[in-house]
């Protein structure tokens, strides 16, 4: 019975030091006790704007604010056409394991070139509509984690955008 007793009280101290510890105004347990003027006015001035329904940018809120959907649904997707289609046309002999046309990122598993013995992986980063060099990143990687050589790598983003700019006249004679 003492104990029943004892573990209550032990359990009424803890949730008043517990809420204690929550107590606003900077004050509590483990708080400083004290606000500075500075803190103050952005508590008042938040509390203001609670009160009369609007953030601090000023605009009004409401729990249906949150429901309401305010993205563009007219965003359009910033990704070459023509590098994402070569860059799946040329890399076609390794295996696709994802791609994402909302990020512009296309990754492969490993597979061999046609006449070739090494196995690559590739990722294909589009990252901007320009049919430029610079919107295109290749990254290989060889059987067991080797390094690709530089001058591969290269060969392969060379062949990507010459494809691209095929593509391109091709769709400028329709």
């Amino acid at each position: 019975m003492i104990l029943h007793q004892f573990a209550r009280m032990a359990l009424a101290t803890g949730l008043v030091l517990s809420l204690s510890a929550c107590g606003g105004g900077g004050g509590g347990l483990f708080g400083k006790g004290t606000l500075t003027a500075e803190q103050k006015a952005e508590r008042d001035e938040a509390a203001e704007a609670h009160r009369d329904g609007t953030s601090k940018a000023g605009a009004k809120t409401s729990l249906l604010d949150l429901f309401k959907k305010s993205d563009d649904p007219n965003t359009t997707v910033e990704v070459n056409k023509y590098i994402w289609q070569a860059s799946l046309e040329v890399l076609n002999f390794l295996p696709i394991e994802s791609v994402d046309p909302f990020t512009g990122v296309i990754v492969t598993g490993y597979g061999r070139p046609p006449g070739g013995g090494r196995a690559y992986r590739a990722t294909i980063y589009v990252q901007d509509p320009a049919l430029d060099a610079r919107s295109l990143k290749v990254a290989l990687q060889g059987q067991g984690g080797a390094s690709v050589a530089p001058e591969t790598v290269r060969a392969v983003e060379d062949a990507i955008l010459t494809r691209a700019r095929q593509l391109r006249v091709r769709d400028s004679k329709l």
